[in-house]
């Protein structure tokens, strides 16, 4: 039953933010009072995958009778890792697509830091493929992930999924203009993107066999999931944010950063229910890690 639900989350979250991300690029994400705001999109991620991490996959993961130091040496090992392979052009988002002055993933965010796979306005083509890979490379981590995040409690693998769903959004906002601009044909820009979120299911049940044979080390893949989420908010997200606005812009930025907290909170407590997180280490089924949800 868990491979099944991983399946179907991974699918909504690695295809359906590619197809939401499409849907507001055809309503209208532009900067000013009018469309869809990227910023606010880019706000409303960030609070989502903190929320997540430090609300949800961390407590989850120290529940567990590991030593918090080693859970913590792996944390910082898992920011490390993710470091280096943004420096690899593997996990970065690359919101920052100006592309005939079209802005995609922020707003007026003019001093660009050489984010993003390499868009050289000169190769449109090559830089398709890099947004491509990179993008399948992350899709397929997400995917491990989520499943991580299901094995340990269904309720947490709901909310790493929505997590992972509205960090996707503005990130494919961005990678679906970067293709448009190599290809006059929108719909099969629409094709590759999707085709690169499929790579969200597969990691999805490569995550599901691999935390199946290492169960005891469950714990360890919940803090790398955790660090991801960090790193992804503080070192992609939120740097494009930081910038100085106005009083009522920035008010806005915080109600949607708050409103990603919040989203990831409802869900987590609507989600409740039968999977509750009632982890009582007096459980005798509880094993060595504190986790039984095992398929």
């Amino acid at each position: 039953m868990n491979l099944i639900v991983i399946i179907l989350a991974t699918l909504v979250a690695g295809i359906g933010s590619v197809w939401l991300a499409a849907l507001l690029l055809r309503v209208g994400v532009r900067n000013g009072s009018g469309g869809v705001n990227p910023q606010h999109l880019l706000s409303l991620a960030a609070g989502a995958l903190l929320a997540t991490a430090f609300m949800h996959l961390l407590p989850e993961a120290f529940e567990s009778r590991i030593e918090p130091a080693l859970l913590f040496a792996v944390l910082l090992f898992g920011l490390v890792f993710f470091f280096l392979l943004d420096k690899a052009e593997l996990w970065h988002h690359g919101h920052e697509h100006h592309h005939g002055g079209e802005a995609t993933g922020h707003e007026g965010h003019d001093h660009a830091h050489g984010h993003g796979h390499g868009h050289d306005h000169a190769s449109p083509r090559a830089g398709g493929w890099a947004v491509l890979t990179g993008d399948s490379v992350h899709c397929f981590g997400d995917g491990i992930l989520i499943a991580s995040a299901f094995i340990a409690d269904m309720r947490l693998g709901l909310v790493a999924a929505i997590a992972v769903l509205a960090h996707e959004v503005p990130h494919h906002i961005g990678d679906l203009v970067v293709l448009r601009q190599s290809s006059a044909n929108q719909r099969a820009a629409l094709v590759k993107v999707s085709l690169a979120g499929t790579m969200t299911m597969l990691g999805g049940i490569a995550g599901w066999w691999l935390v199946d044979q290492l169960h005891s080390w469950l714990p360890y893949f919940l803090v790398l999931a955790g660090s991801s989420f960090v790193y992804v908010a503080l070192a992609d997200l939120i740097p494009q944010l930081q910038k100085r606005l106005p009083a009522r812009q920035t008010a806005a930025q915080i109600l949607w950063l708050v409103a990603g907290i919040v989203l990831v909170t409802l869900v987590s407590r609507l989600a409740h229910g039968e999977h509750g997180h009632d982890h009582g280490h007096d459980d005798p089924g509880h094993g060595e890690h504190g986790h039984v949800h095992k398929d």
